[in-house]
Order: C-alpha cells, then sequence, then structure tokens
C-alpha cells in the first residue's frame, strides 16, 4: 500500500472565471469604453446641432447630424461585436461555474443530500450561475446608459448651472430612496429562491415518481403539499413585488413631477433669457435620459443585489459545515482481496435544520432527531464467499451497506476493508473495488452499451457481449430493433424492473469489482425475473466477495453465511439450513415468504 497527498478543500471565487479570459474580457471592456464614449458624444453633438438651428446655421447643423449619424453607426456595430465576444465568453464561463458546482455536489456525502432538497442543488448548479453572469453583464450596459445620461447632465450643468444643480439634487434623493429600496429587496430574493428550490424539490420528485403516486392513490395528498409550498412561493413572490412596485411607482410619479417642474422653469428662465433655446430643446429631447438616471441607478444595484444572493448561495453550497463533503484517506491498495470486517461499530441516523442569519450570513446548526441504528456491531466476511443480512425493515440492512462503500460514515468503532480501516482508504480504492446495485438502479437516457460505458469507458464489444450474456440480458437485447444501441429512456423507463436490474448487474460485472453489494435487489420483482437476478448473483460466487441484503429469503438460499439482525444486533448467523432448522422467527419469515407467494401466484 502507498500514500497519497490530500487534496485541498474546494473553494469558489468569481475572480477564477474571470482570469482565464481576462485578454477577452479586456478587449470587452476596451470596446466597451469606446462604445459609451460615442453614446457620450452623441447628445453633445445633437445639442449642438439644436443650438445652430435656433441660430440659423443651417450648414453647421447639417454638419453636426452628420457627425451624429456617423457616431450611431459606428455605436451599432461596436454593440454587434461587443455582443458577439459577451454571449462566446459568458456562456463558457457560466459552463464552467456550472460544471464546478456539479463536480462539488459529486463530492458530498450521503448524508448531505437526505438533509437537502433537491430543488437546491438544481438551482445552485444550473441557474445561480447563469444568473450572476448574465446580470455582470447586464451592469455593464446599464453603466453606459448611465455614462451618457451623466455627460447631458453634466453638459446641462456647465451651459445652466441653475438647471443642472436641480438635476443633481433630483439624482441625489432618487439614489437614497433605491439604496435604501435595494436593501429590501435582497432580503426578500434570498427568501424567494430559497422558498423556490423547494418548490423545484416537490416537483422534481413528482415527475420521478407518478406511476408511483398515482397507483398508491397519493394526487390529493400530494396537491395539497404542492399547494402550500406554491402559496408559500407566491405570497413571498407578491409580497417582494408589491413593496418593489410601490418604490418604483413613488419615485415613477415623483421623476415625472420633477421632470414637467424643470420644463416649466425652464420656460420662466427662458423668459428672463437665462436659458437658451438649445439647452431647453436639449432637456425636452433627454428628459427622458435624465428622468431615467434614477431607474440606471435603481437597477444597478438591484442587478448588484440579485449577484451578492446568487454567489451568496453558490459559497454556501461549498461551505462544509452544511454540505459536507466526503472525506478520503491516502492509503492506495494496490490490489483489494475483499476482506470485510466491523470492528464495535455504532451509527445513529441523524436530520439536521439549517438556517443562516440575513445580514451575517452565519450558519445556526439544529439537529432535528437522532435514530440509533446499529450499536457495537462486529463481524467478518471472507474474500471471495456470498454473505446476506436479514431481518425486519429498520434493523440495519441497508445502513450496513452504506457503511461498507462509506456513504455514510460511522459514529464509532471502524469498517475495515483488508484490515485498513476505509477512512484511510483513498477514493481510487475504496469506491473502484465496489459496486452497488440497489432496489431502483438509475439508468441513464442512453443506449445499453452507452449505460455499460459509464462502468468502462474503454470497453469492448466482447466484454458487452459476455457481461450481457452473463446478465441474462441476452434474449432481451437480441429482439431489440437496435439491440445494444437501443436508447432506454430517462430512469430506463423503457425496461421492465428486472431488466433494469439485471442492466446494472451487467454495469456492475464491466468493473470487475472484488466486492459487489446487493441491496434490495428482488424486492419488488416477480418471481420469473427474480429468478434471473438469483442465477446471475449465483453466477459470481467465487469471484467477488458478495454481500446481499435480502427481503426474499428464497434469494439467498446458497449463501455462504447468513447474518440475522434485530435492533441494529446480529443475532444468529450460520447457513441457510442453519437458520432454518435452529431459529425460529427465521424459519417463521420463510413460511410466511412461501405462503405469500403461492397466493400471489394463484390470484395471478
Amino acid at each position: 500500500m502507498k500514500k497519497k497527498k490530500k487534496e485541498s478543500v474546494s473553494t469558489i471565487k468569481l475572480s477564477k472565471y474571470f482570469k482565464q479570459y481576462k485578454w477577452q474580457i479586456s478587449l470587452y471592456l476596451f470596446l466597451f469604453v469606446i462604445y459609451s464614449a460615442i453614446s457620450v458624444f452623441i447628445p453633445i453633438y445633437t445639442a449642438q446641432a439644436i443650438e445652430f438651428i435656433t441660430l440659423n446655421e443651417t450648414q453647421k447643423a447639417i454638419n453636426y447630424f452628420i457627425m451624429v449619424m456617423l457616431f450611431s453607426v459606428l455605436a451599432n456595430l461596436l454593440g454587434i461585436f461587443i455582443d458577439l465576444i459577451y454571449n462566446k465568453y459568458s456562456m463558457k464561463m457560466i459552463r464552467e461555474m456550472s460544471l464546478d458546482c456539479s463536480k462539488q455536489a459529486f463530492k458530498l456525502n450521503s448524508m448531505t443530500y437526505a438533509n437537502h432538497g433537491t430543488g437546491e442543488f438544481t438551482q445552485r448548479i444550473v441557474s445561480d450561475p447563469g444568473r450572476i453572469i448574465n446580470s455582470l453583464a447586464r451592469i455593464i450596459g446599464y453603466i453606459s446608459s448611465l455614462v451618457s445620461a451623466a455627460a447631458i447632465i453634466i453638459y446641462i450643468i456647465v451651459m445652466n448651472y441653475i438647471i443642472g444643480l436641480c438635476i443633481v439634487g433630483f439624482i441625489i434623493i432618487v439614489s437614497i430612496i433605491d439604496y435604501y429600496r435595494a436593501k429590501v429587496r435582497e432580503k426578500n430574493y434570498a427568501k424567494n429562491y430559497k422558498l423556490n428550490d423547494k418548490v423545484l424539490s416537490i416537483t422534481n420528485e413528482v415527475v420521478r415518481s407518478e406511476k408511483d403516486i398515482k397507483m398508491s392513490g397519493l394526487e390529493d395528498k400530494l396537491n395539497e403539499i404542492i399547494n402550500e409550498r406554491y402559496d408559500d412561493y407566491f405570497k413571498q413572490n407578491i409580497k417582494t413585488y408589491r413593496i418593489n412596485r410601490c418604490f418604483n411607482g413613488g419615485r415613477g410619479i415623483f421623476t415625472t413631477i420633477f421632470m414637467y417642474a424643470i420644463l416649466i422653469f425652464g420656460l420662466v428662465l427662458m423668459q428672463k433669457e437665462l436659458l437658451t433655446m438649445a439647452i431647453f430643446m436639449l432637456i425636452y429631447s433627454y428628459r427622458g435620459s435624465i428622468g431615467s438616471f434614477g431607474n440606471y441607478i435603481s437597477a444597478i444595484l438591484d442587478i448588484f443585489s440579485d449577484v451578492k444572493v446568487s454567489m451568496q448561495r453558490i459559497k454556501e453550497f461549498f461551505d462544509e459545515r452544511e454540505y459536507s463533503v466526503e472525506k478520503f484517506g491516502n492509503i492506495s491498495l494496490k490490489e483489494v482481496k475483499g476482506n470485510i470486517k466491523f470492528n464495535k461499530v455504532s451509527f445513529n441516523y441523524k436530520e439536521y435544520k439549517f438556517s443562516r442569519d440575513e445580514k451575517t450570513h452565519e450558519l445556526t446548526k439544529e439537529m432535528k432527531s437522532d435514530m440509533p441504528v446499529l450499536k457495537d456491531l462486529s463481524f467478518e466476511i471472507k474474500p471471495n464467499t456470498t454473505v446476506a443480512f436479514v431481518g425486519k425493515s429498520g434493523s440495519g440492512k441497508t445502513t450496513i451497506l452504506s457503511l461498507i462503500s462509506k456513504l455514510y460514515d460511522a459514529d464509532s468503532g471502524e469498517v475495515l476493508i483488508d484490515g485498513v480501516n476505509i477512512q484511510n482508504l483513498d477514493k481510487e480504492t475504496l469506491r473502484g473495488s465496489i459496486s452497488l446495485v440497489n432496489q431502483f438502479p438509475y439508468i441513464f437516457d442512453m443506449s445499453i452499451k452507452e449505460n455499460l460505458k459509464l462502468a468502462k469507458i474503454d470497453v469492448t464489444d466482447e466484454e458487452i457481449e459476455r457481461v450481457i450474456q452473463d446478465a441474462y440480458l441476452k434474449d432481451f437485447v437480441d429482439n431489440l430493433p437496435d439491440g445494444v444501441d437501443t436508447i432506454v429512456g430517462e430512469s430506463g423507463i423503457k425496461l421492465s424492473g428486472g431488466q433494469r436490474q439485471r442492466l446494472a448487474i451487467a454495469r456492475a460485472l464491466i468493473r470487475k469489482s472484488p466486492i459487489i453489494l446487493f441491496d434490495e435487489s428482488t424486492s419488488s420483482l416477480d418471481n420469473f425475473a427474480q429468478e434471473h437476478i438469483k442465477q446471475c448473483i449465483d453466477n459470481l460466487k467465487g469471484q467477488s466477495t458478495i454481500i446481499i441484503v435480502a427481503h426474499r429469503l428464497s434469494t439467498i438460499k446458497n449463501a455462504d453465511t447468513i447474518f440475522f439482525l434485530d435492533e441494529g444486533k446480529i443475532v444468529d448467523e450460520g447457513t441457510f439450513e442453519e437458520l432454518y432448522d435452529r431459529n425460529q422467527t427465521f424459519k417463521d419469515m420463510f413460511t410466511l415468504e412461501n405462503i405469500q407467494e403461492k397466493f400471489d401466484e394463484k390470484n395471478n
């Protein structure tokens, strides 16, 4: 065995995504500065043209209008080029940020997924990166409009300081109002996103389990839950919109009154010959830009608020106090034989509630439940043997598999593989040596061949043919129009339960794992499909360490050892015949199962 260096904890910073495209971003900003400068000259030259019209100097006015036209054409051409640069590199940055979040999601441990809804992960991986990058580009656009409006205001101040100071006073008042409005909006939007996460989570669950919902008659109850979550979400959205609308409406009324007051005041100054017609026409022509100066500030504040909220959400995603990641050691085993040992292992299933302070973002962690599952459990499994764990629901069978594969970490005691504590094994050794086939294996929306290649990229056609044969899929695949190239649909929806199980087993066989875990792999299958799975497992005997968590005792008759669990403890162990002869509870379970199977066969 050899030791490896530990990797540092993942972090995420915006600067990381900008640095790698610094030259392209520099070009983008340089062109944007030119674009903004041109946008400044357009209203100034327009004002000059208006002034020459009032002085009856037509030719000079025409010359200025020609310059305005040329500047406008150049601005449009620059705008096209700027947009093309933005589109290309913003999409790259969004993609890379989303991929980093996706990689982080793979690092999270199973307890983290248990404590959070799927909507939280979807939003942070898919939506938040796009919000951040697109929002920053919108800020630059508003800054350009702000600069153009500022240029007009400065020009007015130079030409008439009385009107100019009135406009500056108006802008200061509006900016103060918008600053406080943006603070309120930021808090409300953070709440909106959290409630939206909950809506997405329940929606994802409904879509994935629609058959179970229909067949179990759960539509009404789930509709109630969905209604509650949508009600909370929409009430918060309505509240946020109402507050924003009141602020914006009030600012709009104030702006309208101010702009017409300025125009009236300008007419008064013109009568007293304190204001020229050219400046009055400039104010009138660009009253929208002047009045929108506050809108531009408001929009920039809103976007900064959105970026801050989204960036905070992504940073939280990388905060290991809430989103705990899997921890691996640095010991690498050259060859895993498959010896597994539990030494006084205890495990409690813990569920937490997380909350963050709206101002400081400090995390509060509160335990919702702490349920004991295993206590001081000890056993050993020899390499290349087949063992099974049986017992009532809640006895800890599946938890044992989760501890072996390090999906969960033991609270105390040791789980050892080939004499090494799995806490000290590196990820490649641990995950590369274990395959898991559970009750509902996830089959991806790809072809059968592509699903198998996920387990081994360089798998050969001969290997695929062999594992399809060993997993009892050959007759089924041979009858498909496209054979192994047949697309199986999302979650393998085009396959039966038994076919999905056998494809998952074929995927495990491709990896040639020294340890294979079967978690309730036949509990939802009919007897015919169950027999195929049993044959698949029997064919693996002696080649790998096989551990089976069984609901149906008939599937484990050929196991070398059966561990009988009760309330997280092994109360008996032996072969099927030994347990059947001496353990009345085990015998009763098997007898009841046989009666149920015969009853089902008779009624079918």
